[in-house]
């Protein structure tokens, strides 16, 4: 991948992220969920939206397959590609929070070093690593796509969690029990936010 031009550089705006937050009423954070495929990952970071959007906060959803069908249907899924998959998420949802959002993201993003790379793109305090912890045999007893069934079937190699490795955080500042009601994931999600003075409603 081509690296920096010299002649692009970074232009600073008259209205800055902190104009941005005062005019939103809250901060701006990434909110990384991750987990494995079926872990509840989209479905806790869905509610956890609709909360935020009923308290009045600014929010956007950046979902794995949503990213894949526009911004990253170029990329396949071999072990460059994902991480490419995960640096341009990253870029845009920093972009977000520079825009005062609380942005939420849905990805397996199965490897530290990834999720780490996206930590670094932002400001201390701004990025809050998820992880929805659930068995792999919740998960692939609940299989909503279909998706480990294919993997054990030999249709869809390296699948995480089946012959690819996920490497669980070692210190997310969130570990959520994927078995637990999503009513009472959204809430400790909310009392975190809270707690940060992400969100003061």
């Amino acid at each position: 991948m081509a690296g920096h031009d010299e002649n692009v550089v970074w232009h600073a705006h008259a209205v800055a992220q902190a104009d941005r937050e005062r005019q939103h009423g809250h901060q701006g954070a990434v909110l990384w969920f991750t987990g494995l495929s079926g872990s509840g990952k989209s479905t806790v970071a869905g509610a956890l939206e609709q909360a935020l959007h009923q308290l009045g906060v600014s929010t956007y959803l950046l979902d794995g397959d949503n990213v894949r069908h526009g911004l990253c249907r170029d990329l396949g899924f071999s072990d460059a590609d994902r991480r490419e998959n995960i640096r341009r998420v990253g870029e845009v949802a920093r972009l977000m929070v520079d825009a005062g959002l609380v942005v939420l993201t849905a990805f397996i993003s199965p490897h530290r070093a990834e999720r780490q790379m996206v930590r670094e793109l932002l400001a201390p305090g701004q990025f809050i690593e998820v992880f929805v912890d659930t068995p792999l045999a919740v998960c692939e007893a609940r299989d909503p796509k279909g998706l480990y069934k294919k993997a054990r079937a030999g249709e869809l190699p390296d699948f995480t969690g089946i012959d690819a490795d996920y490497e669980a955080p070692a210190r997310p500042e969130i570990q959520l029990d994927g078995e637990q009601l999503v009513t009472i994931l959204t809430a400790q999600l909310l009392d975190l936010l809270r707690g940060r003075d992400i969100i003061k409603a």
